[in-house]
């Protein structure tokens, strides 16, 4: 269950991010407080998921997943360009937090 918490976290990281850059290009009040309350849930959810898992894992993959899910909602959502160094880095770090939740087993 705190798998699944984490990665509902990480999504709630992505989405955040995306109401910031949505609000440094038009301010709303509104989007404000939707941003901000979708901080509080992720760390919430973070938070949940560090009473079981080892903060060495459940921070990494939270921030890799808001790191991935970012990159994937720039390229979608605001026509962001990536190349292959910007592949090769998701890439990485898509490795590299399947590496590190080998580390609860």
């Amino acid at each position: 269950m705190a798998w699944i918490v984490l990665l509902i976290a990480g999504l709630l990281e992505t989405a955040w991010a995306a109401g910031l850059k949505s609000l440094s290009e038009s301010f709303r009040l509104s989007l404000l407080f939707a941003t901000a309350a979708l901080m509080i849930a992720s760390l919430a959810a973070l938070y949940w998921s560090m009473r079981s898992l080892p903060l060495g894992v459940a921070y990494p993959i939270w921030t890799g997943i808001g790191s991935v899910g970012s990159v994937i909602v720039g390229i979608t959502v605001f026509r962001q360009d990536i190349g292959v160094l910007g592949i090769a880095g998701v890439a990485f770090l898509i490795i590299g937090m399947f590496l590190i939740s080998f580390e609860t087993h």
